[in-house]
């Protein structure tokens, strides 16, 4: 279609990586990864995220407090903050330089192979910002599962389940590994454009307008 140029598909690899890195990047701060509700209690609602843990009442409203201390964490969630840091540094430095790969950016203008390289890289990096989020939303899911499973516990003790950010997490983790992969449909857009421009005319393509027109001039002179 004539709509899907190189230019659009770079826009659109760029506008689907910025929105999934921001949906990624408040994921990554927000306390909604896990909730837990008693049902001795039905008045406090307890929210826990990587960074913080907070405790919901209708008298008090929404109270956080953060973590006593680092090392006294699960394994799982110092894994998730250490991923969710690459996430964000990644995808941040890939969305620099897809900035300024993309085509109408006045910067390597007649140098296409570092403008391509660019997009390359900013397509690895976006990759690797997306499956570094999707990590610690499905490890923290995986054991939410189990725990909330785990017959161990009483029945009438309260256990986590799935928040709000986790879903989120997803979402923001997929656009990202859809958005490096559209840098990498634009770079091989690009690379068949290039081609077909710079491909030589065969002579033959004129041949049969050169007999038609010596035909013409000798039917003239007749």
């Amino acid at each position: 279609m004539a709509f899907l140029t190189t230019k659009m598909m770079q826009r659109t690899a760029m506008f689907l990586s910025f929105g999934s890195y921001v949906t990624s990047l408040v994921t990554a701060f927000l306390p909604l990864w896990k909730t837990m509700n008693s049902d001795l209690n039905e008045v406090e609602n307890w929210f826990s995220g990587l960074w913080l843990t907070c405790l919901y009442t209708e008298e008090r409203g929404i109270q956080c407090k953060a973590y006593d201390s680092v090392l006294g964490l699960p394994m799982d969630l110092q894994i998730s903050r250490v991923l969710v840091f690459i996430s964000i540094g990644t995808g941040g430095f890939a969305l620099v330089t897809a900035f300024l790969g993309l085509e109408g950016v006045e910067m390597c203008v007649r140098k296409p192979d570092v403008k391509r390289g660019l997009l390359i890289f900013s397509g690895v990096m976006t990759w690797v910002s997306g499956l570094t989020i999707l990590a610690p939303v499905s490890i923290l899911a995986y054991t939410t599962v189990v725990e909330f499973w785990d017959e161990g516990f009483p029945d009438v003790m309260p256990r986590w389940e799935h928040g709000e950010a986790m879903f989120s997490g997803w979402f923001g983790g997929l656009g990202q590994v859809i958005g490096g992969t559209l840098f990498f449909v634009a770079v091989c857009m690009g690379d068949y454009d290039l081609r077909r421009l710079s491909a030589p005319v065969s002579p033959d393509h004129y041949l049969p307008t050169f007999i038609l027109c010596s035909s013409c001039d000798m039917n003239a002179i007749n």
